[in-house]
């Protein structure tokens, strides 16, 4: 009876010790899961803002007009078979380059459809260091969102129909600017809210504000016709005059093909 009782001690004990073991094997496998997680936390925080600050083009963008072979592409493209472009440099959150937008929507629609002109969008943001905030920043890179889907120009309609007072930072809410992605028709919003969200675009975006800022070009909008830069829009430009410009460079382009 002593042995068998002595048996049924040890036994118990073997049984507490492996307990021990297993409890010490979870608890190390408890705190190796976290420490793996954590990492891949703190990983993809990183991917993200390298995302916000990686020069990433939207799709089919291309070089500014007469830029040097290898210069960024920082321009927006539509129709970009013409051998007359009109570059165009507007900020979402400036009243001025809303006022431009609307006014010369029917004047780019006749020049597109008529096949004499393409257009490069430029969108920079020195709107936000005007105000502060960073809503044209926002905005800029979902409208980069928008033209990897060719759906840039009908989301910009949104922003300008939609633009606050530019006090206002209200573009810094990627909230609405989902609700104008839908607004704006056939974008795949999945895909919009993952570049949005991601920043993928914003790095492209500090990019063009950074090229804008350098060239002195002053206050938008600016309007440049084959690479020369025009008139005031706002105050010395009308659709008529901007309209014959585009038909003589087109004149002189042919006639310069034909030579």
């Amino acid at each position: 009876m002593v042995a068998s009782a002595g048996s049924k001690k040890n036994g118990s004990g073997t049984t507490r010790s492996g307990s021990r073991r297993n409890w010490r094997t979870y608890a190390v496998s408890a705190v190796g899961l976290a420490v793996v997680c954590g990492a891949a936390a703190v990983l993809g925080q990183f991917a993200r803002a390298g995302e916000a600050t990686t020069f990433e083009a939207p799709s089919g963008a291309v070089a500014p007009s007469g830029a040097p072979s290898g210069a960024p592409k920082l321009d927006l493209p539509v129709r970009p078979t013409i051998p007359v472009t009109l570059t165009v440099y507007e900020d979402p959150r400036s009243p001025l380059s809303r006022d431009f937008a609307q006014r010369y929507a029917g004047t780019f629609a006749q020049l597109l459809a008529s096949g004499q002109a393409q257009i490069n969008y430029r969108l920079v943001t020195q709107s936000d260091k005007q105000y502060g905030g960073s809503g044209a920043k926002e905005a800029a890179a979902a409208a980069a969102c928008a033209q990897d889907q060719g759906r840039f120009r009908q989301f910009m309609d949104q922003v300008w129909a939609n633009q606050p007072a530019p006090e206002k930072d209200v573009f810094n809410n990627r909230a609405l600017l989902k609700k104008l992605a839908k607004k704006a028709g056939k974008i795949q919003h999945d895909t919009f809210d993952l570049c949005l969200d991601r920043k993928q675009r914003q790095g492209w975006v500090t990019k063009s504000q950074a090229e804008y800022a350098a060239s002195g070009l002053g206050p938008v909008p600016v309007v440049q016709l084959n690479g020369r830069t025009l008139a005031d829009p706002a105050t010395q430009l009308t659709p008529a005059k901007l309209t014959a410009m585009v038909a003589k460079e087109a004149r002189q382009v042919a006639a310069s093909a034909q030579q």
